[in-house]
């Protein structure tokens, strides 16, 4: 019904005056195809197994029924796959995110971790099939980064990285320790759904500190030769964003007032939550600053996911953007 409707919406004469509109209603109708047709192909997948378990009752054939096994566990992926979806059903979990990334306390360690735990989300996204554009980047001293900032463009980017946000704690020897001992370093990740409009967020220019910089890129390049970066400070809350994507002072000052008006709006659904849970007497499970997961390279190897108790000894493969065992165990959590 939803599709037919959306598809009736493209007929109207005046359906592309709003080319931005026009776009988001385009791209809701291919998403809801894309998934009529994993259905359909999975539905239409189920049916001809049925079909060759019907034949084997009558002819057994050791070769088809491995095939008919394999068969299985690829249709069983896709039906956890499509129940996942359904687990997406929060009010922003099908939008765009901005994921912050600041390093701990710790200095090289820990902007070397924040470096880590960017090359891992960067690895998640190209294999979600994400697209995603850096908003800010700023570099350690030595090693690393102190912090980036960056939009993650795709269907459900949000519902799926939303339970990545928290503290991120990682025990190893260290490769910066001229006496090879061992460090634990701690990085926060932020992520907050990317919002287009929402008029109950109002910001007083009063609130505000503007602060331009000449901005630097990835790699220690620079980006232009213009104090074109803007770094917004909100005063009552003292939430901080930055941006020197764009090539103009003008342009990155319009993307951070976005990405404030993003957070503030998270920060005030996340206090009527607080708030609500108060009222029913329990605690909030996950709160920004609380540690979420660990990842233990030394003296074993472990990634363990505190809220789930969900880990797995493959360090490396987590760190290499393979984090679906965590997200998907959190999703599930709340069944």
């Amino acid at each position: 019904m939803q599709l037919q409707q959306l598809t009736e919406t493209t007929k109207n004469p005046n359906f592309w005056l709003n080319r931005e509109e026009s776009e988001k209603v385009l791209k809701q109708i291919t998403d809801l195809k894309d998934l009529i047709n994993s259905i359909e192909s999975l539905k239409q997948q189920i049916e001809n197994n049925l079909e060759l378990l019907s034949l084997l009752e009558i002819e057994p054939d050791d070769s088809l029924n491995k095939n008919l096994e394999e068969e299985c566990k690829v249709i069983e992926k896709k039906v956890t796959d499509l129940n996942l979806l359904l687990l997406l059903n929060g009010p922003y979990d099908k939008n765009n995110c901005i994921i912050d990334i600041h390093s701990g306390a710790g200095g090289t360690e820990a902007c070397d971790w924040a470096l880590m735990l960017y090359r891992m989300y960067t690895r998640y996204i190209e294999k979600k099939k994400f697209k995603m554009e850096i908003l800010s980047y700023q570099e350690g001293e030595e090693a690393g980064i102190k912090s980036v900032s960056f939009l993650v463009k795709g269907t459900n980017a949000y519902g799926y990285l939303k339970n990545e946000k928290g503290v991120h704690r990682l025990v190893r020897l260290s490769p910066f320790d001229s006496n090879n001992r061992r460090h634990t370093s701690f990085a926060s990740v932020e992520v907050t759904p990317e919002i287009e409009q929402d008029n109950s967020i109002e910001i007083d220019d009063k609130d505000l500190k503007v602060d331009v910089y000449r901005s630097t890129g990835a790699g220690g390049q620079g980006v232009n030769t213009t104090d074109s970066a803007v770094r917004i400070t909100h005063l009552p809350t003292k939430i901080v964003v930055t941006c020197q994507n764009e090539r103009s002072q003008i342009q990155n000052k319009e993307q951070a007032l976005k990405v404030l008006k993003n957070k503030l709006l998270l920060k005030k659904l996340e206090e009527q939550e607080q708030e609500l849970n108060q009222i029913k007497g329990n605690q909030m499970n996950i709160e920004f600053g609380s540690q979420i997961r660990s990842y233990v390279m030394h003296p074993y190897s472990m990634v363990k996911d505190h809220r789930t108790n969900v880990e797995t000894s493959n360090v490396s493969k987590v760190l290499d953007g393979d984090i679906d065992l965590f997200i998907e165990s959190n999703l599930k959590k709340g069944l």
